[in-house]
């Protein structure tokens, strides 16, 4: 899978991935607008060429109070988001693994950490294991903000990843309507956040998932 070109689809309203920014940006909004005053941190997984977060940002009240670094693998995406958070001093756009603890360490946990664009691209066993991290990621009262394509595969797995983060502590504050064929989802954290893997090189670090591809799990 080209990742780069794979963001090309934002650019058409009518797409899929269009429709489901706009929803995303609304849940990040809002997570913003009800955390808090003072200093904020942000982290995304697997962030692409960061529209999401970067794209509220801009223009939101609190952009000046974020501190966010988000996490990507392409480096063409990377550049992108660079490219994009220019004006945006807090925020970060790290070239690397999204699923190493690593990169996130002094900014976790977090109030706001979006999952967008992640669980649909890899197993079931590892979208269960990605919400226990979300434990360590999500600082008590912190947001959530998760997508999850609800075509792939014969079961909708959106109720399931709920039930997941809710058996963790999290409390569902809005899931999309199941007749769109994709799933956004926020997540209030009530519970204690745990550590992170120690400091170390990536081989001493925790892995949190393991990257497979949407294609890649169809054809399986």
């Amino acid at each position: 899978m080209d990742w780069h070109a794979w963001h090309d689809r934002y650019g058409s309203p009518d797409s899929h991935l269009s429709q489901r920014l706009v929803v995303v940006q609304d849940r990040i909004r809002r997570a913003l607008d009800d955390a808090p005053p003072g200093p904020l941190t942000a982290v995304s997984l697997c962030a692409g060429q960061g529209h999401d977060l970067i794209g509220v940002l801009a223009d939101h009240p609190r952009r000046d109070d974020v501190r966010a670094r988000l996490v990507e693998l392409d480096e063409r995406n990377v550049a992108v988001a660079r490219s994009a958070a220019v004006g945006l001093p807090g925020v970060e756009v790290v070239a690397g693994d999204a699923s190493a603890s690593d990169h996130y360490v002094g900014f976790v946990p977090a109030d706001l950490v979006l999952i967008c664009g992640v669980l649909g691209n890899v197993t079931d066993a590892d979208v269960e294991r990605l919400v226990g991290h979300c434990t360590r990621l999500c600082r008590t009262g912190g947001t959530v903000v998760w997508t999850r394509n609800r075509r792939i595969g014969t079961v909708d797995l959106v109720p399931q990843v709920c039930a997941w983060l809710e058996e963790r502590g999290f409390e569902r504050l809005w899931v999309s309507d199941p007749e769109l064929d994709f799933g956004v989802g926020a997540h209030r954290f009530t519970g204690e956040p745990g550590p992170l893997a120690p400091l170390g090189p990536l081989a001493r670090g925790e892995r949190m998932f393991e990257f497979v591809g949407y294609d890649v799990l169809r054809d399986r």
